[in-house]
């Protein structure tokens, strides 16, 4: 070890596959698949040793979009072993396609006193520009940055930095695919991590102690002429998170179903337009409107986009909240009121 290692922050890097880990398997016009382990990510990029200690702890390579609950505690618990080891800070590597879904849920139940930073790549290895060493190179620096302590979970991609609970991915392809509703974090310029302030309190989920018993929740996107044909698998559910139109709004169909259901189970409203808090009290006098939806009992879920209030309510019922409970949490999340 070189004499100024010692000063050097220590970082886990968790690799799980991904864009950021795909390769062509042959020739020029092949396809690319996730087989990169961390080792061959970590040597990708020259300078990384000069930035952090790092240590390497590679899952099988899995595409984004099939990733699952398993991986998703698994990585949680890893999480916390490295907080136990003394680590500074975690940087997981991984595919896009749900690191909107993921960096929240890692959000949820991850330690809020050591730092964990999720990223990825929109171009695999083989491409011309590909992004990956770049996106990681940032990952770590802002993991290793005491200014990034108190952010709770951050995504950095091409250059920015987002909070886990407002990211977004906008672009089937575009390096700049992600942005966030209220405008990023921080970002990192010349190699300096310059970032805002820290974001509204926490909350924290106990883990489930068996991922294959989570629950599945349904995300429902209210559209025109809807007649409520999904009703069924809603009443079914233990739980459901409803697209409504514009501030909150369902048609009149799906607006009569859905209040029998929420006297049962907890049904959370978000908007379908990807920004701005569900209203709660312009309009009413129809069924459907925002008041009449929240009179029925529905949760709305403030400025939280469908996704992250999916990914919530999930962990919130495998944790065994009531109803209450999870109207209280969904105030923190969306922005209303601090949690007990």
């Amino acid at each position: 070890m070189r004499a100024d290692a010692v000063s050097r922050p220590r970082i886990r890097v968790i690799a799980l596959g991904g864009t950021i880990a795909s390769t062509r398997d042959g020739g020029r016009d092949s396809h690319a698949q996730p087989r990169l382990g961390g080792d061959e990510l970590v040597g990708a990029v020259p300078g990384l040793d000069h930035i952090a200690d790092i240590d390497i702890d590679s899952l099988v390579p899995t595409p984004g979009c099939s990733l699952t609950w398993s991986e998703i505690f698994d990585v949680a618990e890893r999480i916390s072993r490295a907080e136990s080891d003394g680590y500074d800070g975690v940087v997981i590597t991984q595919g896009t396609d749900t690191i909107e879904e993921t960096a929240f849920a890692w959000e949820l139940l991850a330690s809020p006193s050591i730092t964990v930073v999720v990223t990825g790549a929109m171009r695999h290895a083989d491409l011309p520009g590909a992004d990956g060493p770049a996106n990681l190179l940032d990952a770590v620096r802002v993991a290793s940055s005491s200014a990034a302590r108190g952010h709770g979970v951050l995504v950095v991609l091409a250059g920015q930095v987002h909070r886990a609970r407002t990211v977004r991915k906008r672009h089937t392809s575009s390096p700049a695919a992600f942005g966030s509703a209220d405008g990023t974090v921080g970002e990192i310029v010349e190699g300096h991590i310059r970032l805002g302030l820290p974001d509204r309190p926490r909350v924290h989920l106990e883990r489930a102690s068996d991922a294959t018993r989570i629950p599945v929740v349904p995300l429902v996107r209210s559209c025109l002429g809807d007649d409520g044909w999904w009703l069924p698998a809603v009443a079914a559910a233990p739980g459901a998170v409803i697209e409504g139109m514009g501030g909150g709004h369902l048609p009149v169909a799906d607006a009569r179903g859905v209040r029998e259901v929420a006297v049962r189970v907890p049904i959370v409203l978000t908007s379908r337009t990807g920004a701005g808090a569900v209203l709660q009290s312009t309009y009413g006098g129809f069924a459907g409107s925002e008041t009449d939806l929240l009179e029925a009992g529905l949760i709305p879920a403030g400025d939280l986009d469908s996704l992250k209030a999916r990914v919530a309510l999930t962990l919130a019922l495998a944790s065994g909240h009531d109803s209450e409970r999870i109207r209280e949490m969904f105030n923190v999340l969306g922005g209303a009121t601090p949690l007990p």
